[in-house]
């Protein structure tokens, strides 16, 4: 029968030798020159969802991102993998985007798209806030699983299987009914390269371009006050001599200090 499986991809920039921050403001410049990519840990999660497609003939997977004009290129490699369907929500500079935000504009599409299945990266390597999915989820009224390493989709497409890491290197197993919201990590495959095929279809497919209105309340749901490189440490103090001669003198500096 199939499913329709809805990624959610990030363009994030490929260095950060090719970035620079404004001193004392919320703003992040890219210097001319600067490569962006897709997000690596959305492509474990694209290809996991090309792979249920291989299981399950029939299936339509969509990418879609949040971003100005130069997003594009990474829906269109998302389509070169072998995505279906690229969906860009066009915002209008590189203003910085809260989760709340970013969330709130992929599930004002996703809400129309009937999506069985939504699947992004754990988390974005620029930011990695680790919070787009689970908003999303919320927003959505979905089942949601993070962290998720290994999943298998029910025959009749009504549950997925999961397996998700937590702390202390515990694993947690648990069945989610569909539709639901997977963050997947990483290591859970191996992203394939673009087939010459897809390569070909992606040059001339159109990306479905939406106009996304940013409304005040939504961009200021929370505010960066400033961000700031981080200071040199001071320099450490070396004690010399017997091991009693630096315990006595390390006793004293931790007196002097009012530590003890």
């Amino acid at each position: 029968m199939g499913m329709n499986i809805l990624v959610c991809v990030k363009q994030v920039p490929d260095s950060a030798d090719t970035i620079e921050l404004c001193e004392g403001s919320s703003r992040i410049i890219y210097k001319e020159g600067t490569v962006f990519r897709m997000n690596r840990y959305d492509e474990f999660a694209l290809e996991e969802a090309l792979l249920i497609k291989e299981c399950f003939p029939g299936t339509i997977v969509d990418a879609v991102s949040v971003g100005p004009d130069r997003v594009s290129l990474s829906i269109r490699k998302a389509l070169e993998t072998g995505a279906d369907q690229g969906i860009h929500l066009r915002v209008e500079s590189d203003q910085y985007l809260t989760p709340f935000a970013r969330a709130s504009l992929i599930a004002g599409f996703a809400r129309a798209g009937s999506y069985d299945l939504i699947m992004a990266g754990i988390m974005a390597e620029d930011d990695m806030e680790c919070q787009v999915g689970q908003i999303l989820a919320e927003m959505l009224c979905l089942p949601c699983a993070t962290s998720v390493i290994f999943q298998e989709m029910s025959k009749d497409e009504k549950t997925v299987y999961v397996e998700r890491e937590i702390e202390g290197g515990v694993h947690e197993c648990i069945t989610l009914p569909m539709p639901a919201l997977l963050t997947i990590q990483s290591g859970i495959n191996t992203p394939r390269y673009p087939s010459l095929s897809n390569v070909l279809r992606a040059r001339s497919q159109k990306i479905e371009m939406i106009e996304s209105q940013m409304a005040a309340a939504l961009i200021m749901d929370r505010t960066v006050i400033g961000l700031g490189y981080p200071r040199q440490p001071s320099a450490g103090e070396y004690l010399e001599g017997t091991p009693a001669a630096k315990a006595s003198a390390l006793l004293k500096i931790l007196h002097e200090a009012a530590i003890l």
